[in-house]
Parts: structure tokens; C-alpha cells; sequence
């Protein structure tokens, strides 16, 4: 073989690797699928290498790319958007311009990014967060939070928490003309994990004399202790967000210590006095019957306590809402989860469907059997515009 045919088959072997992407049959857009991969393949690969020279942290050079695709607050003629604070807390607000004779509902989102990534001015977010205010006639807060690897647990929680709380205020709310009894707390994908997490922790504060009538979670990451779940084993190489990836947001969460990343991947990270835990996350018993298919659980392996106390925090409630006794989980309002196939975080949602329903809160349940992580905000896909439309519109029923 002549060296020019050797390159042109080096060349293509790379293409191939970085282009093709094999896909289940029932997908919509398989190419569109394909292009977006080798984007985001590339973009992770350079941030690895370049944390690899010691020149930038992973997720500080991901959010460096990201940051493109940032829109100002920019009025529409539906929808005045501003910018403010709550609480310190930077917020995006989006009213809709159309008189209301009644008071309107309140939707509090919290965007996605696994605790490192991400901001309400993204593109995606900010068509979200237009289309709910106007289709809803709702004035919707869009929360910002600091975020790893700068920050972490508890930083991003309590950013969101004490937003929440201050629009919350009676006052707040009739500043913005919201009705204190339609008010919604939503979330996506680490977003959702914070929407679950505030949403519980609303429950035992004293303060807070406004109860939330629903929350909305899309896709959440709720619990770090189990990465071995169906769906992680399933999925844990399918684009959008890989196993490997999820796992390092989680760390990322916590510390930028790699070690506790390291014992995540080999499922020893929680030491055995923490065991009754696993109980809460016991997908044997939690998955339905169809999602159990092929699977085998395994009994947990466990760690030295080293990491649990340099690192409580994934072991805390407040960071892995699934953790959370059923005592609590009573207190719960009116529930809406949305879970895709194609997701390593998929039983995370199918276990918090399970455990709110066994507490006796009412929840629909929307499995997306062709989603795939990060549907919901990727509006250049079909699906995203089939997901916004149904969560829209069981807000609008129910909200």
C-alpha cells in the first residue's frame, strides 16, 4: 500500500470514528444525530487535551465554547425579558406583554449543565423560557448559579434556593403580578436534580409560607451513589452525555479532587456505614418490570470512609434528592417527570416515578421511548419542539 493510500485510509478511519455513530432504528434523525456527536466529540477532545497540557480545566474550557451561543435579553412583541437579581441571585424574567385581568402563574426554571455548565442566556433556554411565558400567559424566572469547578456543593444549591425563596416573598410575587397558589419550580438535567432538591427542602422551612403547586423535572440526575443502573449500563457510551461524562460532572459537583471520580467508576466510593442508603436506590425493586430486562443487580461494593468525609456532599439529600426518606416525600406537590430511553439517567427518573407514587404523590409520567438526553433543549431537533409542546401543555392543565 502506497503512503498516499495509507493517509487517505488513516483519514478515513478518523471521519469514520468521528462522524458515524450507530443509532437505534426508532430515531428521528439519525444524521442530524451524527453531526451533532462529531461537534461535540471534538469540542470534549479538545478540552481534554488541553486540561491534559495543564492549560484549562475541562469544564472551564467547555463553558469557554458554550458561551457562543449566549443571547442577550432582547423584548420580543410577546414578551418583555429583563435581567435582575434575587437575592444576589442573577435571574432572567420573561412577562408577557398582553394585559391579564387575573393574576398570572409563576414558573421558576433552573437550567441544565451537570452543576458546571450552562446559563439561562443560552439559545435554548431563552426560546424555552419565551414560549412557556407566552403559551402560559406566565411569568417565567429563569434562575442562574454559580458552578463547578470554581464552586461547589452547596454553592449551586443554595444560589437556587435562595432565589426560590425570594420569589417566593408575597411582595415578589405581586410585584410580577403572580398568583401565590400557581406557582411551578422546573428543571432540567442537573437542573432538575436542584428543582427536586429546593423543592424538598422547601417543605421543613419555617419561612416559607407559599407552597409550590407543581414541579416539572426533565430527565434529573437524582442520586450519585449507584452509576450501574440499567440505563448507565445501557447508554454509557450514547451521545449526548456519556457515562464517563455524568460521572465527572457528579465529581465535579463536589470537588475537583479526581479521586472521588476515580472511586465513583469503580463503585467505591460509599463506605459501608452509609449502606442503609442503597436502599433508597435499589433499582431491582424500583424499575419497572421491562426496564429490568437482561439486568442483573448486584450487591454494592463499598469504600473506605475517606472520601464520605473529605466529600459529604454526595451523600447528602440536598445534592441526591433520591436519598430522601418517604416521610418527606409525602409533602411533595403534584409531580411531572419527563425520562428518555437513550439516557444513562433515565432510572434515576423511573426510581423517583416509583418512590413518589409508592408515598402517595400523584405524578405523570412522560417516557419518551426515542428521547435522548438533552432533547429538551436542543431546538435544532424535532423532538425538542414535541417535548417543549407536551410540558407546556401539562402546565397549562394542571398548573
Amino acid at each position: 500500500m502506497g503512503r498516499k493510500s495509507l493517509y487517505l485510509l488513516s483519514v478515513g478511519i478518523l471521519l469514520a470514528y468521528y462522524v458515524y455513530t450507530p443509532l437505534p432504528e426508532n430515531f428521528e434523525e439519525p444524521w442530524r444525530m451524527m453531526l451533532f456527536n462529531t461537534y461535540l466529540k471534538s469540542a470534549v477532545h479538545l478540552a481534554t487535551f488541553l486540561e491534559m497540557l495543564g492549560l484549562n480545566h475541562l469544564m472551564d474550557s467547555m463553558m469557554t465554547g458554550m458561551s457562543f451561543d449566549e443571547v442577550p435579553p432582547t423584548s420580543d412583541e410577546n414578551v418583555t425579558v429583563t435581567e435582575t437579581t434575587f437575592n444576589h441571585i442573577p435571574v432572567r424574567v420573561y412577562v408577557p406583554k398582553r394585559k391579564s385581568e387575573a393574576l398570572r402563574r409563576g414558573v421558576f426554571y433552573i437550567h441544565g449543565g451537570g452543576w458546571c455548565l450552562g446559563s439561562a442566556a443560552l439559545k435554548g433556554y431563552d426560546s424555552l423560557s419565551r414560549w412557556t411565558a407566552d403559551r402560559l400567559d406566565a411569568v417565567v424566572i429563569s434562575a442562574d448559579y454559580r458552578l463547578a469547578p470554581k464552586y461547589h456543593f452547596p454553592t449551586q444549591f443554595e444560589d437556587v434556593y435562595n432565589a426560590l425563596k425570594w420569589f417566593l416573598h408575597e411582595k415578589v410575587l405581586a410585584k410580577y403580578g403572580v398568583n401565590p397558589e400557581r406557582v411551578a419550580v422546573s428543571g432540567d438535567s442537573a437542573g432538575g436534580n436542584l428543582a427536586a432538591a429546593v423543592t424538598q427542602q422547601l417543605l421543613d422551612d419555617p419561612d416559607v409560607k407559599i407552597k409550590l403547586k407543581v414541579q416539572s423535572l426533565i430527565y434529573p440526575a437524582l442520586q450519585p451513589l449507584d452509576v450501574d443502573t440499567p440505563s448507565y449500563q445501557g447508554y454509557s457510551h450514547f451521545p449526548v452525555l456519556s457515562k464517563s461524562l455524568m460521572v465527572r460532572f457528579w465529581s465535579e459537583y463536589f470537588t475537583t479532587d479526581r479521586s472521588l471520580e476515580k472511586a465513583m467508576l469503580s463503585h467505591q466510593h460509599v463506605p459501608v456505614e452509609s449502606s442503609q442508603l442503597f436502599k433508597f436506590v435499589n433499582w431491582s425493586s424500583l424499575l419497572p418490570e421491562r426496564f429490568l430486562k437482561g439486568y442483573v443487580y448486584n450487591n454494592p461494593i463499598y469504600g473506605s470512609s475517606e472520601l464520605s468525609k473529605k466529600y459529604p456532599g454526595f451523600l447528602d439529600v440536598r445534592a441526591a434528592p433520591l436519598l430522601a426518606d418517604d416521610h418527606k416525600l409525602r409533602g411533595l406537590p403534584l409531580t411531572y417527570i419527563i425520562t428518555c430511553q437513550y439516557d444513562v439517567l433515565r432510572d434515576d427518573g423511573l426510581m423517583y416515578v416509583s418512590r413518589l407514587r409508592n408515598a402517595g404523590v400523584r405524578v405523570t409520567h412522560n417516557h419518551v421511548e426515542d428521547g435522548f438526553h438533552g432533547s429538551f433543549s436542543l431546538l435544532n431537533f424535532k423532538i425538542g419542539y414535541r417535548l417543549i409542546n407536551q410540558y407546556i401543555s401539562w402546565l397549562s392543565e394542571n398548573l
